[in-house]
């Protein structure tokens, strides 16, 4: 055969070969795949694709994750409203504003993350010592350099607020001039001008809070006064120093520009006015879907107030609009808001501070009166305490789960059908779909609400620190680790698992249940714009032109003529304007949703009619103060007003899901960082981790299947650093924390399934009687624990990852193993020889456990870890570690300090014993033992039973322990060991008798037993021989104690030889005979076992899917050779 010497001519040979098969077999599969398109149609091919599942039995334990998927989805609206002009509606300059204000929002969220992950740079600048103070002058030039890229961007921050303050005035004031193009700002302007306002007012919060961007900016301040005179022209850079010093020590100061912006020329106190009413309605109805955009309006409203009350009107009209009671109640409800993940804001707090900075406002004394989270008084603050934890709401919170899972699946499961049923009911289909559609919305509602509870209890745990705490104690410490009870833990955990189970049966779905959304939304629409709008024109709205003509506009540009199923196409075109009397119009299903223009523009078509675009008129948005609309016509309007609000969150389907299961949140302590002057918190410190500790340390074994739920807060945290907050280092730190938690998770685990399995083995084996007699035999029973899902996880999602948790499971329970078998031969090392049937009551209890173990996981062979322990994997070695241990223990201990007692066949140590030094018996936890502290005082209670004489039962234990191939090697050892001693004794006893006298007369018969003993004690005289003699008659002891000691071993293994023998005899076909003797069965040629394999193998044999028939025909002919031994040996 041809072997090519050298790289280069092995590459000449092998790439031709290769070059040649890959040829061929691309031919041949081209050919085949041609052969195979032939024989199957392509439709019925990709038909069939459906048919394969790729699920495996992994239970769903984690939260929602992202995959690509082929079928159709919900997908995100446009936002920039492109096909606003065509509707003619004179929206093109709102349109405008409405995308300027949402790019200014996205901008400021930017500078938001900016400013929240901004950390001190000064605490990293080296200190020169004083042998280098000529370079002085470069470490400054060095740190001016570091310092001036951070100021950039506070620079850039003070730029963009004062633009953005700028517009969002200008943007206000286009409402009170003349020649405006639209009455009032519609509901999609509305809502901007509060996104981009709340942009502001957190920017102005973070940058009061932040201590470290003043520190540094002294620092930059002072350096460039240091490198300033090398240059030439910096009074623009001082003044600009200035400006930047100024804005950073002001507190407010965002808010400050904005009032100066807004009342530079135009009053807004009408828009001001506009947007309060809006937002006290929105949270007076739940006009929020989502629980972000409730925020957005409690952390305006303050500031709103604020604005419109200093304005330099009678600040007396607002509460004709809004009474003050309503604001007052609302201020009081909220008495903290989250802003940030560990930060918060109050509304009182907010509105006592703001007073100092417009005099107008500190008049409202019933506003400033609220107290603020930590003024509250002890009651009030327990009413609140009742309102934000969560541990107050989990049993509500579990039933509107546990009811709403129940009727989600069968909503889906009626979809389901429904999809597979040809030519189903129009009405059936459409009440599945309405259903489907509803149960969507309502499962949206529950994550809003439940999610912002979790918001909600972490800004109340930041506002009321733990005062029990050490004063050594950080401050995250005291509002997060010392914060939480044991009890709270669990109901947190608790809820997160419903947030990112109910998100991730959502997020399943959502492939499943978009055409049925699109078309319930395409009918609602529909059915508005063409049936109640119809019936309005004909009667509430027929003499009124400028209505009527709104109306008409609002079916031009949302009517879905195309359809209409019961008009003809010239009626279609006649429908349209509202002058057909039929009766109601009924649609084809068609999953076509609205756009985002669409709805904004039926949105501000409404406002236009029941407002009339009067920003002065009284009352709410639908109030009916000076209304000339009928009330059921306004209810009407108003429904279908607040359904347009839920339909784009409900297109925009996989985002709203994400959104609201977010809770990343829960790791992120920027602020308390920077307050302790730490770098980083230990993990014990870590609200995820601290919720996985909870589960893996709690009774409560329900909580076991929730413990993978806390580490998709890590996952959260994780997108949001490299998503919003766009910074690398602190998806490091994420990673980081992550591998350390999880490896630590791992081995808590593995610990808590080792010592489940433990104590369900030792309760097993526990002595029926001993339970029957026992007062309190409960305590020894152990509770079921479902540990089976979690040892069937394959795929953990962690950080983009998948970890195989089964294989580390295994791998850590199969070193465990090792490790509980090394401790059991240690501790046996400790003791004596007595100490061996609490060593086999203890391996039993481990070989039960891993018996048990093995039926939920792949663990390697009990016997090859025992073997593996004891050093006894060579062929050829028979002298195992316990077998030696044994043989050592009864040379130091055993035979020089046991005597025998003949009565009840038992050793026991004499009181004269040789001091035997040994090691002290190692401890370790109670799962190394039989698991529970109970279970181990019962099992040691049955090995004191044993623990002081060596017996029969001690002998079983040997047998049983070493088996066939250490036992022979034990006794080889123990014969050995009495032939040395007769070779050793055998001198010493000739010497003995040289010290015997010669003859010792006839004894007296009269001096009676005593007499005579003392006589011959009198001729025995030993002189020095006496130790010698001790030493012969202690030899001779132990000569006879081995020899007993082998009349039990035989005892023993006669029994087991019979007990075993009794066990196999039916199956070689041997029974007991009349006369006692054994017989031979005569009903066949062969023994039971050999027909059983015989028959077995035939039977396989023939059958044409076995995959290895010769393995059972291997098998009967063994089965045969060993019956043939065992009559050979008979």
């Amino acid at each position: 055969m041809y072997q090519p010497s050298s790289g280069g001519e092995r590459e000449r040979f092998i790439f031709p070969v290769f070059f040649f098969f890959y040829s061929w077999r691309s031919g041949f599969l081209q050919e085949l795949t041609q052969q195979l398109m032939m024989a199957v149609p392509v439709e019925e091919a990709i038909a069939a694709l459906s048919t394969f599942s790729l699920e495996d039995e992994q239970p769903e334990v984690q939260g929602p994750g992202v995959w690509v998927s082929t079928e159709r989805g919900a997908t995100e609206s446009p936002i920039e409203y492109s096909d606003v002009s065509a509707y003619r509606l004179s929206l093109s300059e709102d349109t405008k504003a409405l995308n300027q204000l949402s790019v200014l929002s996205q901008e400021g969220k930017e500078m938001t993350s900016v400013l929240y992950t901004y950390r001190s740079c000064v605490k990293a600048l080296p200190q020169l010592p004083d042998s280098m103070k000529q370079s002085q002058a470069d470490l400054y030039l060095e740190t001016y350099q570091v310092l001036d890229l951070e100021m950039s961007r506070l620079r850039e921050i003070q730029r963009w607020q004062a633009s953005a303050s700028s517009k969002l005035a200008a943007d206000m004031q286009r409402f009170s001039r003349p020649e405006r193009r639209i009455n009032g700002p519609t509901i999609s302007h509305l809502w901007s001008m509060l996104k981009l306002l709340d942009v502001l007012v957190q920017l102005d919060h973070l940058k009061n809070a932040k201590a470290s961007i003043p520190n540094d900016f002294s620092w930059y301040k002072r350096t460039f006064t240091q490198v300033s005179g090398q240059w030439q022209d910096t009074d623009s850079m001082r003044e600009e120093l200035d400006d930047l010093q100024i804005f950073l020590s002001t507190r407010w100061a965002i808010l400050l520009n904005l009032h100066v912006e807004m009342f530079r020329v135009n009053n807004v106190e009408d828009i001001l006015q506009v947007l309060i009413v809006f937002v006290v309605e929105s949270l007076e109805l739940d006009f929020a879907l989502l629980f972000p955009e409730r925020h957005i309006l409690l952390r305006v409203l303050p500031v709103l107030v604020v604005l419109v009350t200093s304005s330099e009107k009678d600040s007396e009209s607002l509460y004709k609009r809004v009474k003050i009671n309503r604001l007052m109640n609302i201020f009081k409800n909220e008495a903290v808001i989250p802003a940030f993940p560990d930060l918060h804001l109050s509304p009182a707090a907010i509105l006592k501070e703001l007073s100092t900075y417009f005099p107008k406002f500190s008049s409202q004394t019933r506003l400033l009166t609220l107290p603020a989270p930590h003024e509250l008084p002890p009651r009030e603050a327990q009413e609140y305490q009742r309102h934000y934890l969560i541990i107050n709401h989990i049993g509500a919170i579990r039933a509107e789960h546990d009811d709403f899972v129940i009727r989600f699946a069968s909503a889906m499961n009626q979809l389901l059908l429904l999809k597979s049923t040809d030519g189903s009911d129009v009405e059936w289909s459409k009440e599945v779909k309405g259903n489907m559609y509803d149960m969507i919305v309502e499962g949206f509602q529950l994550l809003s609400k439940w999610t912002a509870r979790i918001w909600e209890q972490c800004a109340w745990k930041f506002s009321r620190p733990c005062k029990d705490a050490s004063p050594s104690f950080s401050d995250y410490e005291k509002v997060v680790r010392y914060n939480y009870s044991a009890e709270e833990r669990k109901a947190l955990v608790e809820l997160v698992s419903y947030i990112k189970s109910v998100g991730s049966m959502m997020q399943r779905c959502d492939t499943v249940v978009a055409d049925a959304l699109w078309e319930t939304i395409h009918a609602e629409v529909q059915d508005f714009v063409q049936n109640t709008l119809a019936i309005m024109l004909r009667t509430t709205f027929r003499k009124k032109k400028d209505l009527s003509r709104i109306l008409s506009d609002m079916r031009t540009l949302s009517a879905d003529w195309m359809a209409n199923t019961n008009k003809s196409e010239s009626e279609l075109q006649s429908s349209q304007h509202g002058g057909e009397e039929s009766k109601a119009n009924i649609f084809y299903p068609r999953a076509v949703a609205p756009t985002t223009a669409q709805v904004h523009c039926l949105q501000f078509l409404i406002y236009e009619v029941v407002s009339g675009g009067n920003l002065r008129r009284p009352g709410g948005l639908f109030g009916n103060s000076g209304s000339e609309i009928p009330v059921n016509d306004l209810k009407q309007l108003e429904t279908f007003f607040y359904k347009l609000g839920f339909f784009l969150h409900i297109l925009d389907y996989s985002a709203t899901v994400a959104t609201l299961t977010d809770l990343g949140f829960l790791w992120f302590r920027e602020f308390y960082l920077e307050s302790s002057r730490v770098i980083q918190f230990p993990i014990e410190c870590s609200l995820p981790w601290m919720l996985v500790e909870c589960v893996l340390e709690s009774p409560n074994s329900g909580l076991l299947e929730s413990v993978l739920m806390p580490f998709d807060i890590y996952n959260d945290s994780a997108q949001q650093a490299l998503v919003l907050l766009k910074q690398r280092f602190l998806y490091d730190e994420i990673e980081a924390e992550v591998d350390h938690c999880f490896d630590i998770f791992v081995t808590k685990l593995c610990e808590t399934i080792f010592t489940y399995y433990k104590s369900w083995a030792a309760s097993e084996l526990l002595d029926p009687s001993f339970l029957f007699a026992s007062d309190n035999a409960e305590k020894y029973a152990v509770q079921p624990i479902r540990l089976n899902m979690l040892l069937k996880m394959t795929r953990v999602k962690l950080l983009g990852r998948m970890i195989n948790l089964r294989s580390l499971i295994t791998e850590r329970i199969n070193k465990v193993f090792r490790e509980n078998i090394e401790f059991l031969f240690d501790r046996f090392e400790c003791q004596d020889l007595c100490a061996i049937v609490e060593l086999e009551k203890l391996l039993e209890v481990l070989k039960h456990s891993h018996e048990l173990l093995s039926r939920d996981l792949s663990v390697d062979s009990f016997s090859l870890m025992l073997n593996e322990m004891q050093e006894n994997i060579s062929l050829v070695s028979f002298s195992s570690r316990l077998a030696s241990q044994i043989w050592s223990e009864m040379q130091s201990d055993f035979l020089p300090n046991f005597i025998l007692c003949n009565t009840t066949q038992r050793f026991i140590r004499s009181s004269r014993t040789v001091p035997v030094q040994k090691p002290s018996v190692p401890s370790a936890k109670p799962s190394f033992y039989c698991g529970t502290q109970d279970l181990n005082s019962a099992h040691q209670s049955f090995a004191r039973l044993h623990s002081g004489f060596f017996g029969i039962p001690h002998t079983f234990s040997i047998v049983r322990l070493l088996g066939s191939r250490s036992l022979p090697w034990l006794i080889r050892a123990l014969l050995d060991h009495i032939s040395n001693k007769i070779t050793l004794l055998e001198p010493m006893i000739t010497g003995l008798q040289e010290s015997l006298p010669k003859s010792i007369g006839l004894l007296p018969f009269d001096g009676g037993v005593t007499g005579c003993v003392r006589l011959v004690k009198e001729h025995l005289n030993w002189g020095t021989k006496s130790e010698l003699k001790a030493e012969v008659l202690h030899g001779i002891k132990e000569i006879g104690s081995v020899l007993y000691w082998m009349g039990l071993l035989d005892i023993v293994l006669r029994e087991k030889d019979s007990m075993d023998f009794m066990q196999t005899a039916p199956w070689l076909g041997l029974l007991p005979g009349g006369d006692g003797q054994i017989v031979t069965s005569q009903d066949g040629e062969h023994s039971p076992v050999v027909s059983l394999f015989k028959s077995t193998a035939a039977a396989m044999i023939s059958y044409p899917g076995c995959p290895s028939p010769t393995s059972f025909h291997i098998m009967s002919k063994q089965a045969e050779a060993a019956a043939c031994h065992v009559s050979l040996y008979k």
